[in-house]
């Protein structure tokens, strides 16, 4: 008998989902966006700190330290546009928050360089990627939100994790790209225009995708909850009042699925570079193809999760993420480059598996009503062990000389996390009816 039953605060499945599949198929491909932008800005790590930081020893340092504290915007970010999303409807903040990433992004790819005006270059930048993390705080939490209140009840892992896929989809687009352009333009090119190409394709991929989300109908959740009067004036504070031990699992959800990602598939481009030896063009065609493998394990993840439980396919992807990293690092730090690829690679498909079941699993641990103010909350762990875990990894390997840190690091919030998931009230709906 499986004694982990759901959660008081958990919603009770959908009877009859209103959403078009035209409708989740926008949401869920327009998650594209967000991961391109955030994570071509690591892929072009050491490129931009040319560029914006000049080519000191401390300039990767730098950029990355821009990218951590751009990341401290996203929860204020997703708070906001929680607040708005639970009272005003999910469709209206994801408008707004991708409207904001298209200015952004185009504005990011006008930028004067240092070389134009000085050390006020890298400030802009700094601005701009925090204008860009309060609107990506908007993004996943209400497209995962709006997923699982449209879906089938017994597809809501599938479903969602398309969003997780379709992420890294915007990944594999972002490496590709950021590798075709210094692979075709020289390194006078790259650092005076050629850095811009990646940018400019961004900014016209969002205009396309504010333009579709305009199409999109509201989640039929909320519209019961508005049809019934239901909605809180002030979602955010009954939600941490009454919510504590959701918000409690969201938070080890989104820590595990932020250090598996941001450390074990973004940040290896630069690992690849500053610790493997390998050329820039070199590592980010690696990583290319370590994004390409997520996109094939997202949804045999998220269909895992429906059928096995959201729970038992949690702790599986957790006990990959304590056991595999740190040998995983270790194959890249070799100069071979089958090692290498191979440490990339099965990396990347543990935090693919992970950030699929967190798709579904973590909008389910909150009522209707509350659901997009808990999830932003739980987007504190992902400033935490997300935008700050590239720094880190980084600031860690400089001054210790250690370069297995970052499987370490990795391997120490799956120890810590493990114990809660084995804890965490199971969602699935199909397993519930069982």
């Amino acid at each position: 008998m499986d004694l982990h039953l759901p959660s008081a605060a958990s919603p009770s499945p959908v009877a009859s989902p209103a959403l078009s599949r035209a409708s989740m198929g926008v949401a869920a491909f327009s998650t594209v966006v967000e991961w391109y932008d955030f994570t071509l800005y690591l892929f072009m790590t050491t490129v931009l700190s040319r560029v914006f930081f000049g080519s000191g020893a401390s300039s990767v340092l730098t950029t990355l330290a821009v990218f951590a504290v751009a990341y401290v915007m996203r929860p204020l970010g997703a708070l906001v546009f929680g607040h708005f999303g639970d009272r005003l409807g999910r469709r209206k903040v994801l408008l707004a928050s991708m409207a904001v990433m298209t200015v952004a992004m185009l504005v990011t790819a006008l930028l004067p360089t240092r070389e134009q005006i000085g050390s006020a270059a890298g400030v802009v930048l700094l601005l701009l990627r925090c204008v860009m993390g309060f609107s990506v705080g908007g993004e996943y939490t209400g497209v995962m939100t709006y997923l699982v209140e449209g879906a089938p009840p017994r597809r809501r892992g599938l479903v969602a994790s398309l969003a997780s896929a379709a992420s890294e989809v915007g990944a594999l687009l972002a490496v590709g790209v950021a590798a075709l352009t210094t692979a075709l333009t020289s390194g006078p090119a790259l650092d005076s225009w050629g850095w811009r190409i990646p940018f400019l394709f961004g900014a016209l991929l969002a205009a396309g995708t504010l333009t579709a989300r305009s199409t999109m109908q509201e989640s039929p959740a909320f519209e019961e909850l508005k049809s019934a009067r239901a909605t809180d004036r002030a979602p955010l504070r009954r939600t941490l009042r009454g919510q504590r031990p959701a918000l409690y699992r969201t938070f080890t959800i989104s820590s595990l699925g932020s250090i598996t990602y941001y450390v074990g598939i973004t940040y290896v481009p630069t690992y690849l570079t500053a610790v493997g030896g390998f050329a820039e063009s070199d590592a980010l065609w690696l990583a290319t193809i370590a994004s390409a493998a997520v996109i094939v394990i997202t949804p045999f993840a998220g269909a895992m999760a429906d059928r096995v439980g959201r729970r038992p396919t949690l702790v599986l992807f957790a006990v990959l993420s304590l056991v595999l990293p740190v040998s995983m690092f270790a194959f890249m730090t070799r100069g071979h480059a089958a090692l290498a690829l191979t440490g990339a690679v099965v990396l990347a498909l543990v935090a693919g598996g992970v950030s699929a079941v967190g798709a579904s699993s973590a909008p389910e641990q909150f009522p209707v009503e509350g659901r997009l103010s808990g999830l932003a909350v739980g987007t504190v762990a992902t400033t935490i062990f997300g935008g700050l875990t590239p720094y880190l990894s980084q600031a860690l390997i400089d001054s210790t000389g250690w370069r297995l840190v970052p499987g370490v690091m990795v391997a120490a919030v799956a120890l810590l996390a493990l114990p809660i998931l084995w804890r965490l009230p199971e969602t699935a709906p199909a397993r519930l009816n069982e």
